[in-house]
């Protein structure tokens, strides 16, 4: 009995985000495409975000609908015609899209482990993942008649698929499709199952790239708490494990082989003896020993996937 080998080899991590973004499958490539041009053309997007005009899309003024409009540009002039209403929605609809004000990056980086800079690399990533899902979307309702593009997928924010396809191929991380899905889940705490918007995107990444030990000892425990009651029971512990594993010719029984790994966690992280891990068990079990973190399977990048995404981000904010 042996772990599931990841299929491609470990090698996406030690790549350059722009590299690790393109997929072996036709859908996954598209959507990791315009991430590698928002690498290369990085420097220009942030000199543009600062243009001191104000015509960015991050500029805070705002020309002001008086008598004099009229010698304002057509944008100007278009802009003056928005109600209040409006453009409330519209700023609203800037957020989900990764577009962010002054204020509100100020705000993200106060509560995530991001600088300014990494902050905004990761608003145009979002940006731009979120764009090319809706346009694949798109793309595959006019080849198929029968699917149904999703009107107003652009503003869904970043669904299973791309996720998958960000785990794979860019943090590293080859599971099994029950784990997949319970990272997916506990990514934004409070919409579990729901596409990940920005703010989740933004505080998950924190966690997932740069998290306290505290910070992903909770992040790990929500992972593996499969029905979301608070505790780890034998029968979640039986199919986490289980389906990390993978039948050798010579095992006539592997559910007996995975009864006796359930024990052995039990005797690691069950520190009141009840039975089942409660989060305060799993607290105590990873501040005596850090490696049974991720005793249930993989759910946290490698190192080296880790510092490959950090090295982008930095390289971003040292071009500013």
């Amino acid at each position: 009995m042996s772990r599931k080998q990841p299929k491609d080899g470990g090698g996406g991590a030690g790549r350059s985000v722009a590299a690790t973004f393109n997929s072996n499958t036709k859908g996954g490539a598209m959507i990791m495409k315009s991430v590698s041009i928002f690498l290369a053309s990085g420097r220009r997007a942030s000199a543009q975000s600062r243009d001191p005009a104000g015509n960015g899309p991050s500029s805070a003024h705002q020309p002001r609908a008086d008598s004099h409009s009229k010698d304002q540009n057509s944008t100007g002039t278009a802009r003056t015609a928005i109600s209040r209403d409006n453009r409330r929605i519209l700023a609203r609809m800037d957020e989900l899209n990764g577009k962010l004000n002054p204020k509100m990056l100020e705000m993200y980086k106060r509560r995530t482990h991001f600088s300014k800079v990494e902050v905004e690399a990761l608003c145009k990533i979002y940006r731009k993942l979120v764009a090319n899902a809706s346009m694949n979307s798109k793309a595959l309702a006019a080849s198929n008649p029968g699917v149904i593009a999703k009107a107003g997928s652009s503003m869904d924010g970043i669904d299973r698929s791309v996720f998958r396809e960000l785990l794979h191929s860019t943090f590293d991380i080859v599971t099994e499709e029950t784990l997949m899905e319970r990272i997916f889940c506990a990514w934004e705490k409070g919409y579990e199952g729901l596409p990940i918007r920005l703010e989740g995107w933004l505080m998950g990444l924190s966690t997932f790239l740069k998290g306290s030990q505290a910070e992903k000892t909770a992040f790990c425990f929500r992972v593996y708490d499969l029905n979301s009651d608070g505790f780890i029971t034998k029968d979640e512990m039986f199919a986490l494990l289980r389906n990390c594993l993978i039948k050798q010719p010579q095992d006539e029984d592997p559910d007996e082989g995975v009864k006796d790994l359930v024990e052995i966690a039990l005797r690691k992280l069950d520190m009141d003896k009840d039975g089942k891990i409660s989060f305060q068990d799993y607290q105590e079990a990873i501040a005596e020993e850090p490696l049974l973190l991720e005793a249930f399977g993989q759910c946290l990048p490698s190192d080296r996937a880790t510092m490959s995404f950090l090295s982008t981000l930095q390289a971003q904010e040292d071009s500013n």
